[in-house]
């Protein structure tokens, strides 16, 4: 959510249990049909605990990185020389990706694919080249209702997914030869076996903020810089311009906002050679027994933009004894209604109270209703949404601080922005673990406070919430990740973070 929204001045009535309690037989009734899906599990391959390790074990290298990039000045974010997209969002082994390229001028562009990961600190490992192919200008879609771009470039070539390819995230990197320029196809390849963690990209929101090609966001209006009504859609069918806030970062042309808050993450985990699956958002939207399928399921960044669907399917997880980690802020807050014939989705309503933030005037034209997010988060977003803090440690003896030597008000600086979580839910067992006042500059408070939650599921399982997209900040700092600086500026590694995650992502899988 960008920078224009605040405050709610109090907190939900506890007349709203009864209505959570309704959310929750909804919840119940897709993990029976969940469940129901997921019962030939002779079919589901059995966990194979050691395949991430195996696979960070195998040389890596820097060359997945862009080291010659451009964007075209009358449009802000777009490299019109080289860009493509994918034709899926995820993809399994054995199946086959069309990439779309187009190239202006025509040109001669070199692909070459990468996997993302730590691979002794590398990053990344190349998986295939397709050496070099001839590409040509291709057509720009005509805007459509909502102003819709959704295009339908012809296929440049064809990427077989090997059969051993393990589930992560990929670039293929595109390097055109008439000036060596490059921009990146961001795609994930899953699998359908059981795992101890899944991690959800959060690309529904890569794309909301999508401005490819000039000024066609979810936020765009074609009048407004940030609407935030229904008066817009997007589809995954367009190539990732640069990321458009906070930051400027060359390698988020085609790439969304995985490089800005996600990659730490995964390299960290990947480093510690936890056993993880990738999915995309598109993938708990469609099918609920990918929720299902690991231990503990993994949220980070900036995961705002959910469906319905994805939130009845998280809710059947957790009911099925599934943990939940959000390891991120501003989470669940755009609802939105997924399309599949255009690849694409529309704002629909919002999944908090009204009054909850202080609202564009367009998000008064939305949907305020029940399920509220801090019914699944434990927290959501609330008051003026962004500025930044420090975490705060309010809960010392908690489990999550084992090892960490913090004590009560102990600090990890700047760990909170750009956006949070706040509005605690009455939710049985909420236990309050960190939580402060927010400021929009260095000793300006906004009035907003934060607070991270961890609350117990019925099967002995967790749901915690960090309620910052800056989580990840703390963990590692990969070949070419920048530290974000906005409202207050997160320290980077800390020892601290690093043991907290690690207790929770355990505690997930039992360890």
């Amino acid at each position: 959510m960008p920078d224009k929204l605040n405050r709610r001045e109090t907190l939900l009535s506890l007349a709203a249990t009864s209505a959570a309690m309704a959310t929750a037989t909804q919840a119940s009734d897709v993990q029976a049909r969940a469940l129901q899906g997921s019962t030939a599990t002779s079919s589901v391959p059995t966990i194979v605990t050691d395949s991430i390790s195996k696979e960070n074990s195998k040389p890596g290298t820097r060359d997945w990185m862009l080291s010659n990039t451009r964007i075209d000045p009358a449009t802000k974010y777009r490299c019109p020389w080289v860009e493509g997209y994918a034709s899926h969002a995820s993809i399994q082994p054995g199946q086959t990706l069309q990439l779309k390229i187009s190239t202006r001028p025509s040109a001669k562009v070199a692909i070459d694919v990468y996997r993302l990961g730590y691979y002794g600190g590398d990053g990344g490992r190349q998986v295939a080249s397709l050496g070099v192919v001839d590409c040509k200008p291709q057509a720009m879609p005509e805007p459509g209702e909502l102003r819709l771009m959704n295009c339908q470039w012809e296929t440049t070539t064809e990427l077989p997914i090997g059969a051993d390819w393990v589930s992560g995230v990929y670039v293929a990197k595109l390097t055109e030869q008439n000036e060596k320029l490059q921009s990146y196809i961001i795609f994930i390849v899953k699998d359908s076996r059981r795992s101890d963690l899944i991690f959800q990209c959060s690309d529904h929101t890569w794309h909301a903020y999508n401005r490819w090609p000039s000024q066609f966001s979810l936020y765009d209006d074609g009048k407004n810089e940030w609407h935030w009504g229904g008066l817009s859609q997007v589809s995954f069918n367009r190539p990732y311009g640069k990321y458009c806030q906070i930051l400027d970062q060359p390698l988020s042309i085609g790439s969304g906002e995985f490089f800005l808050w996600e990659f730490p993450f995964v390299y960290w985990l990947e480093r510690e050679g936890y056993d993880v699956s990738y999915i995309s958002n598109t993938d708990t939207n469609a099918n609920s027994a990918e929720c299902l399928r690991g231990k503990g399921f993994i949220s980070v960044g900036h995961d705002e933009y959910w469906t319905i669907e994805m939130f009845q399917n998280m809710q059947a997880a957790i009911q099925n004894g599934v943990n939940v980690g959000f390891f991120s802020g501003n989470a669940v807050c755009g609802k939105v209604l997924w399309d599949s014939a255009t690849r694409s989705m529309r704002r629909v309503g919002v999944f908090g109270p009204p009054g909850g933030t202080r609202d564009f005037e367009a998000m008064k034209s939305l949907a305020h209703e029940r399920p509220y997010a801090n019914e699944l988060i434990g927290a959501h977003s609330t008051g003026p949404v962004t500025g930044g803090a420090d975490w705060i440690c309010s809960l010392p003896d908690h489990w999550i601080y084992e090892n960490t030597q913090m004590k009560l008000g102990d600090r990890i600086p700047g760990l909170i922005g750009w956006e949070y979580h706040g509005d605690p839910a009455p939710i049985p067992g909420l236990e309050v673990v960190a939580t402060g006042e927010i400021q929009s500059s260095p000793g300006k408070l906004n009035g907003g406070v934060y607070t991270a939650t961890v609350y117990p599921g019925p099967k002995n399982n967790f749901v915690f919430n960090a309620s910052t997209c800056w989580w990840s900040d703390g963990l590692s700092a990969p070949p070419g990740y920048q530290s974000p600086s906005v409202y207050t500026s997160p320290q980077g590694v800390d020892r601290r973070v690093q043991q907290i995650t690690q207790n929770i992502v355990n505690k997930m899988i039992g360890k």
